[in-house]
């Protein structure tokens, strides 16, 4: 008995050994990309002892590798290099290629060893994070790699005393932070970049190299006398210079005689709208000094002088898509440090209320800052009528441009769609659902759907249409008839191909008007057809807008034939079906039948939820429960 129990006790801590055993994490599975990192560099470059021979592996405690010498971590209880300094500790080799591992290091000092071989193009991707770079004092050979351009947030570059030759590459000029650099004793050749001129570099940063020229060394050319060739090259380039010159000044001349000409005709389309044929333009010019109202303290004061200079007058050139046209024109505006601006001109039946009152709406529009929404900067109450308003300005134009126009060699594909269909929904919830009261938008179609530089959807026109003069009057359901056709037409209630089919007969606007027009750019996501004319893989002989041809091909229980074919096939249909479920949710015939814009949200954000937008915007505050905007109806 007494055999059996001992038995089974040694069975027991056998078992609990095991377990104990195959819980405890394998060395091997935990190697961090540092650690990893640190054993390729000492594996790579040898040198004596009590160099990178002190790096000692064997231990694993949390931090270690941020005892070993010249080894600088983010925090000592984290595997994380942020510095990497191993100067005149007489290395050698090349430069290891392990570095791709430390991808968060930000300094690296090689200086005074003896590394050979040529500097890696691939550095910069290994290190993206690089601030200073010192490879100084070593026997590197080898061209200075363009790609170095692709550390932008470099500070520091020191390659001197090296074999390094070839050219200074052009593309170091984009090196914005770039405020140390030196290339010195070294085999280079060739001109210097202006770019390092122009930046006030000194001549130490290039002395030693006999093959280099150019400010802010000698100028290149130069020697103990021109040869016959030198002289030939002179007088040409003399020659081709005044040539050139003279075909400058012809050109200057001719554009100032054709732009005061314009002028002049007083008949310039964009640029007239007075009474007497008396240009607006030339009516602000008078009023250049006036200020532009900023919402955030600019560093120097904006006079409309500036806005003017940075759209040439206002150019019709300059004009670029900006939102709906009903409201105004936009112009693309460049600063003189090379930012960019956008400026609308508000058409002057959008700017019926007193200037008491615009400059409270605009103060109202101008708190309002979201992801999905393009911030307005400021305002300019110039002269009468004239009010401009100062957007940051989307590089990559509006939804319907590229869905529409021809200009795309490729079309978009689905997940960029279906991103900006997501972006777009939050941006109009939170309007709808956040502001109090609520901000309805009541011009929402592709048009004003905007694209920043990474094609994130960013809705404008928000708030606009509270400065018309022409805002439709609730008529207790009985409406004027001549009034409704009016308020279609002129844009009062959105563009054509948007309007939700209650408007027709009681132009009251409502949430649930937002969502029917947000429902139609939907549709237009997905099916790439145009509001108001549907072609293409439309059936032949089809009359009708895109709500009612998606409606017939669902009632025929035909709704994937309305997926663009560009899409078709790809392995995306079952979302793009179910997109196209929210969008009919929207589009329903009765506001009562449709979603709202919370919901429209929450149900396309489930169709993919690969997103990386901030949770800050996900929660909006529903005031005492209610969700609808228009829980009034």
């Amino acid at each position: 008995m007494k055999r059996r129990e001992s038995t089974s006790a040694l069975s027991l801590i056998f078992c609990l050994s095991m377990m104990l055993m195959m819980l405890r994490p394998s060395s091997s599975a935990v190697v961090e990309d540092d650690v990893k990192c640190l054993r390729g560099v000492q594996q790579s470059l040898s040198g004596p002892q009590g160099g990178l021979s002190s790096w000692n592996f064997g231990n694993t405690s949390a931090g270690f590798i941020c005892s070993f010498s010249g080894v600088f971590c983010w925090n000592d209880h984290e595997n994380r290099v942020i510095r990497l300094q191993l100067p005149s500790m007489s290395l050698s080799g090349q430069i290891p290629s392990s570095l791709q591992f430390c991808s968060s290091m930000t300094n690296l000092d090689l200086s005074s060893n003896s590394l050979s071989g040529p500097i890696p193009s691939s550095i910069c991707d290994w290190l993206p994070y690089l601030v200073t770079l010192d490879l100084s004092s070593n026997s590197l050979s080898g061209p200075i790699p363009p790609e170095l351009s692709n550390c932008k947030y470099l500070n520091t570059l020191t390659l001197d005393g090296n074999s390094l030759s070839g050219e200074i590459p052009n593309s170091l000029s984009h090196l914005d932070r770039l405020k140390s650099v030196s290339v010195a004793n070294n085999k280079l050749s060739g001109p210097i970049p202006p770019f390092f001129a122009a930046t006030g570099f000194d001549s130490s940063s290039f002395d030693g190299n006999s093959g280099l020229c150019g400010r802010p060394l000698g100028k290149c050319g130069g020697g103990g006398g021109l040869g016959k060739t030198g002289l030939i090259i002179i007088v040409a380039a003399g020659v081709f210079g005044a040539a050139a010159s003279l075909l400058f000044a012809f050109a200057l001349w001719w554009w100032f005689f054709r732009r005061s000409s314009r002028h002049r005709r007083g008949g310039a389309g964009k640029r007239r709208t007075g009474a007497g044929g008396e240009g607006w333009v030339e009516r602000l010019r008078s009023h250049r000094y006036t200020q532009v109202s900023l919402f955030q303290k600019p560093i120097v004061k904006v006079r409309l002088a500036d806005l003017m200079a940075a759209t040439n007058d206002f150019d019709p050139e300059n004009v670029i898509e900006c939102g709906g046209s009903v409201s105004g024109v936009c112009y693309k505006a460049v600063l003189s440090d090379g930012s960019a601006l956008a400026v609308k001109r508000l058409r002057r039946s959008w700017v019926g209320i007193s200037e008491k009152q615009f400059r409270a709406e605009m103060g109202r529009l101008g708190q309002l800052r979201h992801p999905n929404l393009v911030p307005l900067l400021g305002f300019c109450i110039a002269v009468e009528d004239e009010r401009l308003l100062v957007y940051k300005h989307m590089p990559s134009g509006s939804l319907a441009s590229l869905l529409h126009g021809s200009g795309r060699l490729t079309p978009l594909d689905w997940p960029s769609r279906l991103r900006i269909g997501v972006g777009a929904a939050r941006g109009l919830a939170w309007l709808h659902h956040t502001c109090q009261p609520p901000f309805l938008h009541q011009s929402m179609s592709s048009s004003t759907v905007l694209l920043d530089e990474d094609y994130e959807a960013r809705i404008i026109d928000f708030g606009l249409a509270c400065l018309s003069r022409r805002r439709p009057v609730e008529s207790n359901g009985v409406g004027d008839s001549s009034a409704m056709s009016s308020a279609l037409i002129n844009g009062d209630l959105g563009e054509l191909g948007y309007i939700a089919p209650e408007y027709s007969s009681n132009p009251v606007v409502t949430a649930k008007g937002d969502v029917y027009a947000f429902g139609v750019v939907l549709l237009e996501l997905a099916t790439g057809q145009k509001p108001l004319e549907v072609i293409g893989n439309a059936d032949e002989g089809f009359k009708g807008n895109l709500v009612d041809w998606f409606n017939w091909l669902s009632s025929n229980g035909r709704v994937k034939d309305a997926i663009d074919r560009s899409l078709r096939g790809k392995g995306y249909d079952d979302q793009i079906l179910r997109f196209l479920e929210v969008a009919r949710g929207c589009v329903a015939s009765t506001p009562k039948e449709r979603h709202t814009m919370y919901q429209v949200y929450t149900s396309l954000k489930s169709i993919n939820e690969v997103h990386d937008f901030s949770d800050q915007y996900d929660e909006f505050p529903l005031v005492l429960g209610k969700n609808d905007p228009d829980h009034q109806e």
